[in-house]
């Protein structure tokens, strides 16, 4: 691909996405995409992930509600520098389940960059899909990878981009990757169009991703 896919946010309406190729389900498969494709972030579609006109007759706002842009939080270590941004976090907890000794579940602080071999560290934080997490070794920044444009419905959860699709007038937080992150689609995320892990507290569903 030449040029690389684009997202555009619709006003109080789906994502339009352009020029993707590469769109998948939680299960890994294959779904069938076109020029432009209109992804639900309502929530409410019956025919996840692609949008129905739901938003239109629920009222959805794609307003932002969270009073300042999260910014970005550093805790140094010996070795490695571990950077997060908690209001893009999309709760997808491969940090604290794969790596408890170093992100430490309701302790403060809690994340000790201390807690396991580097190289435990690095491969944790590289299974980051909002790009909340980033790490530096000696003072160089690492957050991205190079990987080809894509996007996955995660299960019950957010869409995760990765491949560097650029989202259209929507910046994202302090140091976060602009290669891969995470987009809200149950609706409720005070951070739109980025997931805050919203879908995980109202318990959205959606058995057909």
């Amino acid at each position: 691909m030449s040029q690389k896919p684009t997202i555009e946010c619709s006003p109080n309406g789906p994502y339009l996405i352009e020029g993707l190729e590469n769109l998948r389900n939680s299960r890994g498969e294959s779904i069938a995409t076109k020029t432009v494709i209109a992804l639900c972030r309502c929530g409410g579609s019956a025919n996840k992930p692609f949008c129905d006109g739901t938003h239109a007759k629920i009222g959805f706002s794609g307003e932002r509600l969270a009073n300042s842009r999260y910014k970005r939080d550093n805790y140094v270590g010996q070795k490695i520098n571990i950077h997060d941004n908690r209001g893009i976090c999309a709760h997808a907890g491969h940090c604290t389940e794969n790596l408890g000794s170093v992100f430490k579940l309701g302790s403060e602080p809690w994340i000790d960059p201390d807690g396991a071999r580097m190289e435990e560290v690095i491969e944790t934080v590289r299974k980051c899909p909002s790009g909340a997490l980033s790490y530096t070794v000696e003072n160089v920044e690492y957050r991205d990878e190079n990987r080809e444009p894509m996007v996955t419905v995660t299960r019950d959860g957010p869409y995760a981009i990765v491949g560097g699709i650029e989202l259209i007038d929507h910046p994202q937080g302090q140091g976060a990757s602009t290669e891969h992150y995470t987009l809200c689609r149950c609706g409720g995320s005070k951070n739109k169009p980025f997931c805050d892990g919203t879908h995980w507290h109202i318990k959205f569903s959606d058995a057909n991703n």
